[in-house]
């Protein structure tokens, strides 16, 4: 293969892509580069198909090499290990544009690989991830329907950015990653603080406009290096079994349709299935031989009329309208011992969230090439398989579980509190009970009540929706509150999630070859009165975080000390700081900056370990008065204990208001005595006055001017 190296100009940053010179065995190999951010990117396909596969097998891996960024990874091994959290969700990104762009019947083992080999810190790689693995498809051998871009879009002082980097997405109000063809927006996936809803579709089609160049930089790369595409021919259904099936079930199936419930519905669909398939198939019909192209079929024909009614006759599976919400319920304070809890029911979907709270030590912390950091909000979503009525085996998270947590968490966090607000370490763990429409958005609305039940003083109530898009030739509709039925059979589904104020999360897969905009400002519209309908039902339990944090809930106390007087809390060898949580009960933690953070539930022992720490870390101050004990006395003065282990000089000529010969005919060792500060020198060195002290009327002085 030849070398060819070409470039684009994005948002004002350089996009490069090479290929001809790296990893040239595989079906498709090309380098992307933006800064000295550099990811290796391929893709390879098995060379013959898999029998009796009825998915296509594809696996996309992303994977961030310490080395990348000059770094050794920080676990026992000092190697990469599973994958984190944030390269699976990276995975998922290329996966969901990606996948629908290879033809029916593909059966071929594919795999697209993306290794991030060099890191700056400034560009991030899973849109470049994106832009590689579009480009590795393109030029190889595997027949694919692309290419697609990959866009991060950010808004800075009202700007739109394409590409922005690390700094220009910290002053940023959302962070949208939009995935593109030449025609159409074919996937987002975004959180922005509270956006309302035309500036989301100007996001939208901002990265559109951007997504063009790099689109046409893989075309220029695919005609000078591109190979010949395999053959592969889709497999045809068979015209006379879809018409037979038609004629003999048609009516029955939108009868079955029409059943509310799901596992009723799902039995009587089954039963038709079953009718068609015996008298089609049994033996010496004309179909005997033929059971999989009949039951395909029956699948055909429940989608078309699925589709006809729910487009033309704005009646849906279940019999709601287009914009109709099922029942909502919402119970808050269900589980005892929990610090904060919910139970938020949506027709046949149910989740059951907690929130707990806790200290500094309950951080995670993640080793990524920025560096370690640490996550004080945490949301985690479990879809264990009775919620479904199934039973599979449960072997750990799975990436579905971990990228609809993720969409759950990047929303209820656009409402959390700073950190230095409000010290706690939260996890919101979501248990999918029932499941039947999207169980991540009811995610979002219990892990938005249960914060609330514990009284984390979050700015307002989010609630999510999942939202439908079908479309023939002769109209379209939006679908409100979509079920996993109606996310099958539909054209576009998206998940919104925002408060009262706007969006705060968009997640949005599309299967359309365009969308116009006038249809994404109608779902979107929609969108936002199914979230103000859930979000008046969520205010029936809970009108807002109750006054005072749960009972159960540790509480947390923080104190700003001179960073060197951290050694003095910690004590040689860490003496110290064990002392005052054994004699107090209380968890104290200090960082580097000198923030102490002290937690407890119980009140007193809170108190007490402050009261300590503030012994140990308290310097004098001038013109404050201190209740000390002299230590020692000398020729010239009084050295006088003011704070635990601070002594200060009070000279004979301020021990009293009169000439004095020697000190001991007024102070010795052991006495207690009141003092002024007069002075603390560079060297720490400090002057106290008992003289000055005493000139102070002690019933009309603040008592606050007095430490002890």
């Amino acid at each position: 293969m030849n070398f060819v190296r070409e470039s684009v100009t994005v948002g004002g940053k350089e996009l490069t892509i090479e290929t001809g010179k790296w990893a040239k065995q595989a079906s498709g190999s090309v380098v992307v580069r933006m800064g000295d951010t550099m990811l290796l990117v391929t893709a390879n396909g098995s060379k013959s198909p898999r029998v009796g596969m009825d998915f296509m097998p594809l696996t996309c891996e992303y994977q961030e090499k310490g080395y990348a960024a000059g770094q050794i990874p920080g676990n026992y091994f000092r190697r990469e290990a599973r994958p984190s959290e944030a390269e699976v969700l990276v995975c998922r990104l290329i996966d969901r544009p990606c996948r629908p762009l290879f033809p029916k019947g593909w059966r071929i083992d594919t795999q697209i690989i993306a290794n991030v080999i060099s890191f700056d810190k400034e560009h991030a790689g899973d849109v470049l991830a994106m832009v590689g693995a579009s480009c590795a498809l393109h030029i190889s051998d595997l027949v694919w329907a692309g290419p697609i871009a990959g866009i991060r879009v950010g808004r800075v002082d009202g700007k739109f950015i394409a590409y922005p980097t690390y700094e220009e997405r910290a002053k940023s109000d959302l962070d949208m990653i939009v995935a593109c063809s030449k025609d159409a927006i074919v996937m987002v996936e975004g959180q922005m603080e509270e956006v309302p809803e035309p500036d989301i579709i100007d996001a939208l089609f901002f990265g559109f406009e951007q997504a063009q160049p790099v689109i046409e930089l893989q075309e220029k790369i695919r005609k000078a290096v591109g190979k010949d595409k395999r053959e592969h021919i889709e497999p045809i259904a068979d015209e006379d079994i879809f018409l037979k099936v038609e004629d003999l079930v048609a009516g029955k199936v939108a009868e079955a349709l029409a059943v509310r419930e799901k596992h009723s519905r799902s039995k009587a669909l089954s039963e038709v299935k079953g009718e068609v398939v015996e008298t089609l198939c049994s033996e010496g019909q004309s179909f005997a031989d033929r059971h999989g192209e009949v039951s395909n079929a029956f699948a055909a024909v429940q989608k078309k009329i699925a589709r006809t009614q729910t487009i033309h006759k704005k009646t849906r599976i279940d019999g709601r309208g287009p914009a109709d919400i099922r029942a909502i319920s919402c119970e808050v304070g269900v589980l005892p011992r929990a610090h904060g809890s919910a139970l938020f029911t949506r027709g046949e979907t149910q989740t059951l969230a907690s929130a707990t709270l806790g200290m500094k030590y309950d951080e995670q912390r993640i080793d990524t090439l920025m560096g370690e950091e640490r996550k004080t909000f945490m949301l985690h979503y479990n879809f264990p398989p009775f919620c479904t009525g199934e039973t599979k085996m449960m072997r750990g998270t799975s990436r579905r579980e971990i990228g609809h947590g993720n969409l759950a968490q990047r929303s209820v966090a656009q409402t959390m509190p700073t950190h230095k607000d409000f010290p706690y370490t939260t996890r919101i763990v979501s248990e999918v009970l029932e499941s039947n429409g999207s169980s991540s958005m009811a995610s979002v609305c219990g892990g938005s009540l249960a914060l609330m039940d514990a009284g984390v003083p979050v700015s307002g109530a989010v609630a999510g929706i999942a939202m439908g898009l079908m479309m023939d030739d002769k109209g379209y509709v939006v679908l409100s509150d979509i079920l996993g039925d109606e996310d099958h059979i539909g054209d576009m589904d998206f998940k919104v999630t925002g408060t009262r104020e706007g969006i705060c999360a968009l997640q949005m897969d599309i299967k359309l070859a365009g969308v116009e905009r006038e249809v994404l400002e109608t779902a979107l519209s929609q969108a936002k009165e199914g979230r103000l309908h859930i979000l008046d039902k969520m205010a029936e339990a809970i009108e807002g975080p109750r006054d005072e944090l749960n009972a159960n809930a540790p509480r947390i106390e923080t104190m700003q000390v001179k960073p060197d007087k951290i050694r003095d809390i910690i004590g040689p060898g860490g003496k110290t700081i064990r002392a005052i949580q054994e004699q107090t009960g209380a968890n104290v933690d200090i960082d580097d900056a000198g923030i102490v953070s002290i937690s407890s539930s119980d009140g007193k022992s809170l108190s007490q370990a402050m009261a300590l720490i503030k012994g140990l870390t308290m310097e004098a101050e001038v013109g404050e008065f201190y209740h000390g004990i002299v230590k020692r006395c000398v020729d010239f003065g009084a050295f006088v204990e003011i704070l635990p282990g601070t002594d200060g000089l009070v000279h004979i000529s301020e021990i009293a208001e009169e000439r004095i010969k020697n000190v001991t005919d007024v102070l010795n060792e052991g006495d207690a005595v009141v003092v002024k500060c007069l002075k603390v020198d560079r060297d720490g060195e400090i002057r106290l006055s008992r003289k000055g002290a005493l000139a102070e009327d002690p019933e009309e002085a603040d008592i606050n001017n007095f430490v002890s």
